[in-house]
């Protein structure tokens, strides 16, 4: 096997379990006897262009174990999109430090990072082995059924949707309405785990919106009436990326980041929620209502993670190294669904990181009913094992009071 130092970095938002990934990477690489050095890079693909580099074989194993319950990016993070001139930069670095085995815990955007990093060091004849770890509360990556980071995100939608909703049908004498926007530019997945912790019909939430499908304002409008006089009160769980036909964001955000993507969340513009609050305020005359943009919380809310998420991210991190060990390169770990009936089960496989690079994965048309703005069963039962059992919760009888 070549011998060489090894690099890990984490890139883009966080998860409630990337540090689970990471501890993963670590304790995996302190016994490949191939890695010589084991690194960690400091704010991402940035920070290693600046050397800035730290010896994470120095760490603590106490504290390397309890990264499995730590949140957000213990080393620092990073969106820098790769520009021609960073990659001469990239390789003085990568032969100055003999690093020859280079790991990154991230989505479609570092799966890119990663894929373009090898494939420059290839045709410069240096030897570098690049393994992926995935990574997204969005679970919108190609190859893998889902993403470390997604059961717990989705898990602490589905709470905050259920809290936040009985709250909206406890107060509905005084507000109507409530609306929660979750993270998913280009995906539902997210907006869509509200589901997880409904139990009947009159729960929340009662409509979802996903980037999946075409906003319409009227037949929105129309289905919160309905809502409203079969509940008493509406709950509506929205992606931020939703968008009418041609494309245009609810949210009217035009502010771009350095990967050409929208930002929903940029200072001075407004959110989806707050266009959808308008929309039925105008609508409805004297209703009052509230919307929730929780933005980051839900990427890294270690109180409501997911144990399976936890183990699966671990693992993850841990078979990004031996893949590394077998002498592969150009791929991400995967998580591959079993096939049994009734029984959850996943085993790790891999994906070509050129398969899953600047791509995003939307929900499939059978997680999606035919009015657009709901899922179907086969998503519940998709999404159930991930977020876990959600705590149990009552309502009164209200026997009357007879004379």
């Amino acid at each position: 096997m070549l011998k060489g130092n090894a690099v890990v970095g984490q890139s883009g938002g966080p998860t409630s379990v990337i540090n689970s990934s990471l501890r993963g990477v670590i304790e995996a690489a302190v016994r490949q006897d191939a890695f010589t050095g084991i690194y960690g890079m400091r704010w991402g693909i940035e920070g290693f262009m600046k050397e800035m580099l730290v010896d994470l074989r120095k760490e603590d194993p106490r504290t390397v174990a309890a990264l499995r319950y730590t949140p957000s990016s213990a080393l620092g993070s990073s969106r820098h999109k790769l520009k021609e001139p960073d990659f001469p930069v990239i390789l003085n670095v990568l032969k100055k430090f003999n690093i020859r085995y280079f790991f990154m815990i991230g989505g479609n955007d570092s799966m890119d990072t990663i894929n373009r990093v090898e494939a420059y060091c290839k045709k410069n004849g240096y030897e570098l082995h690049g393994i992926g770890v995935p990574k997204t509360v969005d679970n919108d990556l190609f190859g893998t059924d889902h993403t470390p980071g997604y059961p717990s995100a989705a898990r602490y939608v589905a709470l905050s949707v259920e809290q936040g909703g009985r709250l909206a049908r406890d107060m509905q004498k005084v507000d109507q309405y409530v609306i929660y926007q979750a993270v998913g530019r280009d995906s539902g997945w997210l907006a869509s785990a509200a589901v997880a912790a409904k139990c009947n019909e009159a729960d929340p939430p009662h409509i979802i919106l996903i980037p999946e499908r075409a906003f319409e304002q009227d037949k929105f409008l129309d289905k919160v009436e309905e809502c409203y006089k079969k509940y008493g009160f509406c709950s509506i769980s929205c992606g931020e990326g939703i968008h009418y036909a041609d494309g245009t964001p609810v949210s009217a955000s035009v502010t771009k980041d350095r990967f050409g993507n929208i930002e929903f969340g940029a200072m001075g513009g407004t959110s989806a929620a707050m266009m959808l609050h308008k929309m039925i305020g105008d609508r409805f005359k004297g209703w009052r209502g509230e919307f929730q943009v929780v933005e980051s919380l839900q990427m890294c809310g270690s109180d409501r993670v997911s144990e399976l998420d936890l183990e699966e991210a671990y693992l993850c991190g841990m078979r990004a190294v031996e893949l590394a060990g077998e002498g592969k390169t150009g791929l991400m770990v995967s998580l591959q669904r079993g096939k049994k009936c009734g029984c959850y089960s996943t085993k790790l496989g891999t994906a070509r990181l050129a398969d899953v690079a600047v791509k995003a994965k939307p929900m499939p048309d059978e997680f999606i009913d035919q009015s657009g703005m709901f899922v179907t069963e086969a998503f519940v039962d998709y999404l159930a094992p991930l977020v876990g059992p959600m705590p149990e919760m009552v309502d009164l009888a209200f026997h009357p009071v007879k004379k």
